[in-house]
C-alpha cells in the first residue's frame, strides 16, 4: 500500500475520501468536529504540496436520495475555520457543475463535494458512479478508516479508474496501530465493537474472535446477538438474517476461549 507522502501531488487534482459523518443538532449545526480535525493532516499536506484538493464524504443514511438534513453544507464553516482558508462547496458530487468547478481550481484550492450517499451508486459500489468520481481527479487518497470495511463506489470501485491511489495519514496511523495491537498485543486483550448492523462488522468479528481474550459487542448490533442468545428485545433493531451467524460466532468464541459480552440497553 502506498501512502500520500510517497505520491507526487504538485499541480494534481487530488480527491481525498474522508469521513465527515459528523453529528448535527436539530438546527443542522455540527456538534462535534472530531472527525473533521482527524482529516486535517492529510488535507494540509496535500495543500502544502500544491495540490488541487477535492474532498468527498458521506453523512448519515439518505439511502440514495437528496435529503436536506444530510447535506454536508454545515461542515463548510467548520473546515474553513480549522484550515483558515476558503472552502468552496458544490451542492453535488458528480455532474456538470462539479466538473466545471474542479476545472477552474488552482493549486492550493479546496472544494468540498456534497454527500456521496445522495446517489444510490455509492452504497452499491456502482462502477458508473465511481467512474464519474474518478474523472474529477489525477490522484485518489483514501483517508476514511471508519468506512474502509464497506465496498462503496468512493473507496472500492473508484480505484479501478484512477491510476494513482494511496492512503492518507489517518488511515496509515490506524493500520499501523492495529498491526501493532494484533501482531504482538499486551494481554489480556479486549476489543469493543459497535454499530447498527452485524452485517457491516461480521468479518471484523470473525477475525477478532481468533485474537482477543474478551470481545464486547455494543450498539444496535448487540440486539441481534441478544435475540440469537434467546433474549427478548422488543422492537429494538435486529437483523434477522444475521441470527445464525451471530449464534455461530458466539459458539466459535467458546471454542477459541474468547469471552463475548453483549452490552445491550
Amino acid at each position: 500500500m502506498k501512502y500520500i507522502d510517497q505520491i507526487e501531488l504538485n499541480g494534481k487534482r487530488v480527491l481525498i475520501r474522508v469521513d465527515f459523518n459528523v453529528p448535527l443538532d436539530k438546527d443542522g449545526r455540527v456538534t462535534d468536529d472530531t472527525r473533521v480535525r482527524a482529516s486535517l493532516p492529510t488535507i494540509n499536506y496535500a495543500l502544502a504540496k500544491g495540490a488541487k484538493v477535492i474532498v468527498a464524504s458521506h453523512l448519515g443514511r439518505p439511502k440514495g436520495k437528496r435529503v436536506a438534513e444530510f447535506s454536508l453544507k454545515p461542515v463548510v464553516q467548520i473546515l474553513s475555520g480549522l484550515l483558515k482558508k476558503d472552502v468552496v462547496f458544490v451542492e453535488d458530487c458528480v455532474g456538470e457543475k462539479v466538473t466545471q468547478t474542479v476545472s477552474n481550481m488552482k493549486a492550493g484550492d479546496l472544494v468540498l463535494l456534497e454527500n456521496l450517499r445522495f446517489y444510490p451508486g455509492e452504497d452499491k459500489n456502482d462502477a458508473e458512479f465511481a467512474q464519474q468520481l474518478a474523472a474529477l481527479c489525477d490522484v485518489y487518497i483514501d483517508d476514511a478508516f471508519a468506512v474502509s470495511h464497506r465496498a462503496a463506489a468512493s473507496n472500492t470501485a473508484i480505484t479501478q479508474f484512477v491510476k494513482v491511489c494511496a492512503a492518507g495519514f489517518l488511515l496509515k496511523n490506524e493500520i499501523e496501530y492495529f498491526h501493532k495491537a494484533m501482531s504482538n498485543p499486551a494481554r489480556p486483550l479486549i476489543a469493543i465493537i459497535g454499530g447498527a448492523k452485524v452485517s457491516d462488522k461480521i468479518r471484523v468479528l470473525e477475525n477478532l474472535i481468533d485474537k482477543v481474550d474478551k470481545l464486547i459487542v455494543g450498539g444496535g448490533m448487540a440486539y441481534t446477538f441478544l435475540k440469537a442468545a434467546g433474549f427478548g428485545i422488543g422492537k429494538s433493531l435486529c437483523e434477522t438474517d444475521m441470527l445464525d451467524l451471530a449464534r455461530k460466532n458466539y459458539g466459535k468464541s467458546q471454542t477459541e476461549k474468547c469471552a463475548v459480552f453483549i452490552a445491550g440497553g
